[in-house]
């Protein structure tokens, strides 16, 4: 096709999505709300709302803001909002007077919330615009909280320890999704979590994930976290094995703390392409295989030593996944906590909620660990005590190759 041939000039939809790009890089965070409510407005949109999560990913909370509409919290579960959070898909409403739509906020695959608006009557051109429009939103409402404080405090539904602050700041997006595999991530309890903390990345073929709690509570448990989350991080930036990763780790915690600190944890390698999993466990409860809805087994690995007590060169142990697989990791303290009469809730309690969990429909990864972490704190009797992690990895397989390629 010759150039001359070539199209380029700005149709509306571009200049609609056009000018929040051109004015996003200095744009002050406070007048994103303005600029969104206008946005909305040219294509004859209202009452517009951005709903984010709170940390205990219970509640999505408007953000306030000048020419937003800002309502009641919506809860995460059985609303319109909370329901297009959790399947990451726009929901539409019908009105008296027209259809409010909710669109999750997507900033890559993480959901960052939802933007709700009204339009008297919405057609394929307005959904597949506001789809774009809320991307774009997401984008920049990630790339804004990176200097501002604004957003943190929308989310935040009641004082945070410092520790729970330092543990917020160090963790990467709750949830990954690529078309080979997702992971998600919950912690407990939101605002006062200290040693419990999770890492992951996608590197290549290589997902390589970790789960770690580090012994006490308060700052000292929060301090002894970074570091172990530091050190897994330049490990893993260095391309070395998960035997030097765990060594490397240890290292670190044995020369910041001395002896008698430690941090349990468990270190993956997931590759991606074939369902790989190489396993180290370093003192937590053994992960759960799930497979159809149901806990098939325990991944087991060789005995080894936390971080910090200097341990021999650890054993790693090697499984192989199958496409819808899902892997649960989890800390003791979804486990140790006392329950009526004084029992421990125990690891079977555990396997017996995930299976109840699987013979209901499933609503997405994302969501069915939510309704998990729902579950277990009713069946604790809403305490956590401890901390209490839980993280989850969904392997596919196949192919990403044709998102590269243009249509």
């Amino acid at each position: 096709m010759g150039e001359e041939s070539v199209d380029r000039s700005e149709g509306f939809g571009e200049r609609l999505l056009g000018l929040l790009l051109d004015r996003a890089r200095l744009l002050p965070p406070q007048l994103i709300a303005p600029l969104i409510a206008e946005e909305v407005a040219g294509i004859g949109g209202r009452d517009v709302s951005v709903l984010l999560q709170d940390y205990a990913q219970e509640v999505l909370v408007p953000l306030p803001g000048r020419k937003l509409h800002v309502g009641q919290p919506e809860p995460m579960a059985e609303s319109p909002a909370g329901w297009a959070f959790l399947s990451a898909d726009v929901v539409e409403v019908p009105q008296a007077h027209g259809v409010r739509m909710y669109l999750p906020l997507l900033d890559g695959s993480d959901q960052v919330g939802v933007m709700a608006l009204t339009l008297d009557t919405v057609g394929d051109d307005d959904r597949r615009l506001l789809r774009r429009l809320a991307g774009l939103v997401a984008d920049m409402l990630v790339t804004k909280n990176a200097y501002t404080d604004q957003f943190f405090l929308a989310r935040r539904r009641e004082p945070m320890s410092l520790s729970a602050e330092i543990q917020w700041g160090l963790l990467p997006p709750l949830t990954m999704s690529v078309p080979q595999v997702a992971v998600a991530g919950i912690l407990e309890p939101a605002y006062r979590v200290a040693g419990d903390s999770f890492d992951y990345a996608l590197n290549d073929n290589i997902l390589h994930a970790a789960v770690i709690d580090a012994m006490g509570h308060g700052l000292d448990a929060a301090a002894m976290a970074t570091i172990a989350i530091g050190a897994y991080r330049h490990a893993r930036r260095v391309f070395i094995s998960l035997a030097e990763k765990y060594a490397f780790m240890d290292d670190a915690i044995t020369q910041q703390f001395g002896p008698d600190h430690f941090v349990t944890a468990q270190l993956m390698h997931v590759n991606i392409a074939t369902g790989e999993m190489e396993l180290v466990n370093a003192g937590h409860p053994a992960p759960l295989l799930i497979r159809d809805g149901r806990v098939v087994r325990q991944l087991e690995s060789a005995t080894t030593l936390p971080v910090g007590f200097g341990g021999e060169q650890p054993r790693i142990r090697e499984h192989m996944l199958q496409p819808g697989d899902r892997v649960l990791c989890y800390t003791d303290g979804i486990i140790e906590e006392h329950v009526d009469g004084g029992e421990l809730f125990g690891e079977q309690r555990l396997i017996r909620c995930v299976n109840r969990l699987g013979d209901e429909p499933s609503q997405g990864m994302r969501a069915d660990l939510l309704r998990l972490s729902h579950i277990l704190k009713r069946q604790r009797g809403g305490r956590t005590s401890d901390d209490a992690t839980l993280f989850m990895i969904e392997w596919h397989g196949g192919v990403a190759d044709h998102l590269a390629v243009l249509d």
